[in-house]
């Protein structure tokens, strides 16, 4: 099983690089509308129905998964294509960089509305208000935490649960990105798949700011810049998890990021003040180019990295029977 679970993970790697998200009927687009759904039927301004919300809808995922492994597996092909189908699916390495370098492109060209315009492709920031340099640093630390929550965390929970850490894992963040934000809305509905969100990348976050440290002379980075960044100013980000890789990327291409952040527009506005990660000059186009390269380059060796953690367990449980 493992080693069709090692193979599995590697061709959704594979797939994912070289196809791409699917241009129809995307799996997590699905459970999105299924999210949306249940809300409407949940919702209470309380935690306990937030909470029923995201046992329902993740646990329905993690099911789903265990139901597709246990159908496969007396066929180590079977498991092999469903644990690549499912890495395919939840992976969201090459639509970052797609984003990334669209943004990277415009903003080297001077295009700052074609740059605002493409920002919420990648995060959930009011673009208005930002100019080159605040669009530039927007993009660093959106393509940086996405390189562990879009990449590196599926990769993990799939190496340690195959397909229901994988189903499971993006049902999570899924819901996260949904109802985690702290909206007057969410603020109490949403708490459960925020905390639960958190918790699910504790491991994978810190992984990914590893990798990053030794991912970044690939990319004319640095390695030491990243590791004494991500040690010394990864604790001041108000997220336990985020903080984690965007220091470790501001370290490895010796930029600054941090400081006054906008979300959303009207009632929903909301403005933060984010402690300032790393001590190097002020990003600019061509850091996003950079930060996209080492994103793809991260993604790579975590890909490799799950299949021989996968391989590694599978090792320790065999010699334990």
């Amino acid at each position: 099983m493992s080693a069709a679970r090692a193979i599995g993970l590697l061709l959704g790697v594979a797939a994912d690089a070289a196809l791409g998200d699917p241009r129809r009927g995307h799996p997590v687009a699905a459970f999105g509308r299924a999210a949306t759904a249940a809300e409407k039927l949940l919702y209470r301004d309380h935690r306990a129905p937030g909470a029923a919300y995201t046992a329902l809808l993740g646990g329905t995922a993690v099911l789903l998964g265990v139901a597709a492994e246990r159908v496969t597996r007396r066929s180590p092909v079977a498991q092999a294509a469903t644990t690549a189908v499912a890495t395919w699916a939840v992976l969201g390495g090459a639509s970052l960089a797609k984003e990334g370098t669209v943004m990277g492109r415009a903003l080297d060209a001077g295009r700052i509305d074609e740059a605002r315009a493409r920002l919420p492709h990648l995060c959930g920031r009011e673009p208005g208000t930002l100019d080159g340099a605040g669009l530039a640093r927007a993009t660093v630390e959106s393509v940086a935490e996405n390189t562990s929550d879009a990449v590196v965390a599926p990769l993990f929970w799939g190496a340690v649960a195959g397909v229901p850490g994988l189903l499971g894992y993006r049902a999570v963040n899924t819901l996260d990105a949904m109802v985690g934000h702290r909206s007057e809305r969410y603020r109490h509905f949403g708490w459960a798949s925020a905390r639960l969100d958190d918790l699910v990348n504790l491991v994978p976050s810190r992984a990914a700011a590893a990798l990053t440290a030794l991912c970044a002379p690939v990319v004319g980075g640095s390695a030491g810049g990243a590791w004494r960044t991500w040690r010394r100013d990864a604790s001041a980000h108000p997220s336990p998890n985020a903080g984690q890789v965007e220091a470790a990327f501001a370290g490895a291409l010796e930029v600054r990021l941090g400081g006054r952040t906008i979300y959303g527009r009207g009632p929903d506005r909301r403005v933060e003040e984010r402690p300032v990660l790393g001590d190097g000059r002020t990003p600019d186009a061509g850091h996003v180019t950079r930060a996209v390269e080492l994103s793809r380059v991260v993604g790579a060796v975590a890909g490799a990295a799950s299949a021989a953690t996968t391989l590694l367990l599978g090792l320790r449980r065999s010699r334990r029977r």
